[in-house]
């Protein structure tokens, strides 16, 4: 009689409870619904085995709820055997990989911005990126904040101008692609 406590903690510490098993295969479950939601070309990108694949495109193609929701679960249960992990890990990456190109998508708007009030702020960049091409750069503030003046004079109903702010915009979206999104070091000679 000793012994009854003691094999139900070691078992216990080797098998899942029923709860913990349950909260995986909703998990898996969730990640067959965000499977499903995927385009193909997505799917294609992802390690998945023929057979879950067939499941998930079937998924797609299936017009009913309750048939749909019947092959939700099934490619849930498909995910069992699946690496779910590598799965998750390309997905979070093309969520945060959008979510990364936004962000720079806005520092560049900020750039620009600050590039259109602050004078000062041309230096910095140069500072930063000492291969780039300073009179277009200057050309495209200069003509960015002319429009600028211009679109404030507008009356109400008129048509704004954007071409030239859009097109420093470009060019700071040039210069930092052609380094990497790194600043280039003082001593480089890499033209942007």
């Amino acid at each position: 009689m000793p012994n009854l406590p003691t094999e139900p903690t070691e078992t216990g510490a080797e098998r899942p409870s029923k709860s913990q098993v349950k909260r995986e295969m909703h998990a898996l479950l969730d990640l067959g619904k965000r499977l499903v939601e995927l385009s193909t070309e997505r799917l294609r990108a992802l390690p998945l085995e023929e057979k879950l694949y067939d499941a998930i495109r079937e998924a797609q193609r299936t017009p009913g709820r309750e048939g749909r929701r019947r092959q939700v679960h099934y490619v849930g249960k498909l995910m069992r055997a699946a690496d779910a992990e590598a799965i998750r890990s390309q997905l979070d990456a093309w969520e945060n990989g959008s979510r990364e190109q936004t962000a720079a998508m806005h520092r560049l708007e900020n750039l620009r911005e600050l590039l259109l009030r602050d004078d000062q702020a041309l230096t910095k960049l140069l500072d930063e990126y000492p291969g780039a091409d300073v009179q277009q750069l200057r050309t495209l503030i200069r003509s960015g904040r002319k429009e600028a003046q211009n679109n404030a004079a507008l009356g109400p109903g008129q048509e704004t101008q954007r071409k030239h702010y859009r097109a420093l915009f470009q060019a700071l979206k040039s210069l930092v692609d052609a380094q990497g999104d790194e600043p280039i070091p003082q001593h480089s000679d890499t033209a942007g």
